[in-house]
């Protein structure tokens, strides 16, 4: 048994998502959304080396004291899989290592709008799941890869790094692949894709102009794209896209996101209000007519409107999401307030002795 595997249970003990190990400081967990300590001993460079060097592979170890940082997955046993982040900072050594169910949730146990599962129906397109990081986007794909895999004879090919779920092959033939151990890149992964025969890929992160313009490229040639963003909203995730490219190439960019995007699903977690864990919220855009031609002529502040008023097709804003949970009292006022895009409207709901704190929190946040 590696010497790090009593923390792994540890943090499994108290039910925690993250375990942050940095030189000079004691371990600490994440559990529900804050960070604490679970031991006084502070982690010396020795600890570090023999915790982190112990369950990685000796290559790859090789490129972490080259570079400073790296990115691969832990097994402890059949029940517990981590994503492990290795880097370097001020004091020496550090690392994150988050938790990874080995057991994949459904979209309804996740709580996941109904709707998001039309997305598994497509045949080709280009599908992203946004929002920041740890708001549970791999989750969310590796549910609705899994509702693929049960319910269609597909190929399936995901560029993961790490690869964080390990999918068993069910109606589906899955091909995971991680960057770098299987592929140099995201971009090689999906460039190797169109020559693979696949229906649909998984592109674990969209981060740069090639790996964006090669989504494009093939969710307009027939595949079936899966990307993830760092961003909040539909409209952001819209302008994002256009733009990574350059400014005379724009124009041409909007024309395809136009005609390729089938879908934006954005996801935030909320820690609810009973204190035990926290749940998605999910802003969701479904690509009609009126959003390809706003997208194409550019004014995605129109977007607003057309999700509000497309309760029809499925579609979702992040606030009225985050209302429900609010009414329902599912969530705090401070919560859904600190979460929210127009805090005004939940400003009114905060406790007195809570409103001022909230308000220059929310500027921070905002800036």
């Amino acid at each position: 048994m590696a010497i790090i595997d009593s923390l792994f249970k540890r943090l499994i003990e108290l039910g925690g998502s993250d375990l942050h190990l940095s030189q000079g400081n004691p371990p600490k967990v994440r559990v529900h959304g804050s960070i604490k300590p679970i031991s006084d001993t502070v982690m010396s460079d020795a600890d570090m080396e023999t915790m982190m060097r112990e369950i990685c592979e000796p290559r790859a170890w090789d490129r972490y004291k080259e570079k400073g940082d790296l990115d691969f997955a832990y097994e402890m046993d059949s029940d517990s899989r981590f994503r492990c982040n290795y880097l370097r900072q001020l004091n020496g050594y550090a690392a994150v290592f988050r938790i990874i169910p080995t057991k994949i949730a459904s979209l309804e146990q996740l709580g996941i709008p109904p709707v998001v599962k039309e997305f598994g129906h497509m045949r080709s397109g280009l599908v992203l799941v946004t929002g920041p990081t740890g708001s549970g986007k791999s989750t969310t794909l590796a549910a609705l890869i899994d509702y693929i895999n049960t319910n269609f004879n597909r190929h399936i090919i995901t560029v993961e790094e790490p690869i964080e779920f390990v999918h068993r092959n069910k109606k589906s033939i899955i091909t995971q692949r991680e960057v770098p151990i299987q592929t140099p890149t995201f971009s090689d992964g999906l460039r190797s894709a169109l020559r693979e025969d696949a229906d649909i890929v998984l592109v674990g992160e969209m981060r740069d102009h090639e790996t964006i313009s090669l989504a494009l490229t093939a969710a307009e040639t027939g595949l079936l794209v899966f990307g993830t963003l760092h961003t909040n909203n539909a409209r952001k995730t819209c302008d994002r896209i256009v733009d990574v490219f350059p400014a005379d190439q724009q124009s041409q960019v909007r024309t395809m996101l136009a005609a390729s995007l089938r879908g934006v699903v954005a996801q935030l977690l909320v820690k609810k209000a009973d204190g035990k864990g926290r749940a998605a919220v999910n802003e969701i855009m479904v690509a009609t007519p009126a959003v390809g031609a706003i997208i194409r002529e550019g004014a995605t502040q129109k977007l607003y409107d057309v999700i509000i008023g497309g309760k029809a097709q499925g579609m979702q804003f992040m606030d009225e999401a985050i209302w429900e949970k609010l009414r329902d009292g599912y969530i705090s006022p401070m919560e859904a307030y600190m979460k929210a895009i127009d805090k005004n409207r939940f400003k009114a709901f905060l406790p007195p002795d809570e409103a001022g704190v909230a308000v220059a929190s929310g500027a921070e946040q905002d800036k």
